[in-house]
């Protein structure tokens, strides 16, 4: 079966950067990997301001005049996605895989399988005589690469 170039290029394919890695309960096959692809969300807090950074208070008396107001803070974290992967039966013991860097298909809709969400795809290859790779870019790659 082919497809059109214009069809592959809706895939998108990115490197990210697994942070944790563990089996899931009651499966044989299945691991449950949290990975990093670079993705940042804002998040908003309120904190107390007692005065502007720029004013000097030059008195005790000046101090107790000034009215704390409530500013809102910006920040940015990443938020990494959780991605099932029918691989547990190659990695006995999951934990060799976090701070591994690997390929994956990002813009899939999202699936749960066994009960646990999956949004994404690990991109791996395996012959019929049992030969098993994972796509590693090399270490230059940062989580979030968009291959080109």
């Amino acid at each position: 079966m082919s497809i059109s170039y214009d069809e592959f290029k809706k895939v998108e394919i990115r490197a990210g950067k697994i942070l944790s890695a563990e089996k899931i309960p009651d499966t044989d096959k299945l691991l449950k990997l949290m990975v990093d692809f670079g993705e940042k969300v804002e998040v908003k807090k309120e904190g107390e301001v007692s005065a502007p950074v720029d004013k000097v208070l030059v008195s005790p008396t000046e101090a107790n005049t000034v009215t704390p107001t409530t500013e809102v803070i910006k920040e940015y974290v990443n938020v990494p996605r959780q991605i099932v992967s029918g691989i547990a039966l190659r990695y006995p013991d999951p934990a060799v895989l976090v701070g591994k860097t690997c390929m994956f298909v990002t813009n899939l809709e999202p699936r749960k399988i066994k009960g646990s969400d999956s949004n994404g795809m690990l991109f791996a290859v395996s012959t019929p005589e049992g030969g098993f790779s994972l796509l590693e870019p090399n270490d230059t790659i940062p989580a979030g690469t968009i291959a080109a």
